[in-house]
């Protein structure tokens, strides 16, 4: 783990389940201690933008979701009002 930029980069590019699991162990080896302060605070850092990309991907699933579930229910709208017209 590094400060200059490269983390929040490859963070980026990782998939849900690396963030998760990734988050987990940050969240493990926080709860465990035994950390100096700085190595707290990078893990922490860390967790934090991991937590971001858990959140991107949950958002872009929800979007896609809302998405699937209004396309046939606008389309059964447009049937049926043509159907009665």
């Amino acid at each position: 783990m590094t400060d200059d930029g490269t983390t929040a980069a490859a963070a980026g590019t990782l998939g849900y389940e690396q963030a998760r699991d990734e988050l987990i162990e940050v969240v493990r080896r926080l709860e465990a201690g035994g950390t100096t302060l700085e190595e707290s605070l990078a893990l922490w850092e860390r967790g934090e933008e991991l937590a971001k990309v858990c959140r991107h991907w949950l958002e872009g699933a929800r979007a896609r979701l809302d998405a699937a579930l209004a396309g046939p229910a606008d389309a059964e709208e447009t049937a049926t009002a043509a159907g009665n017209g």
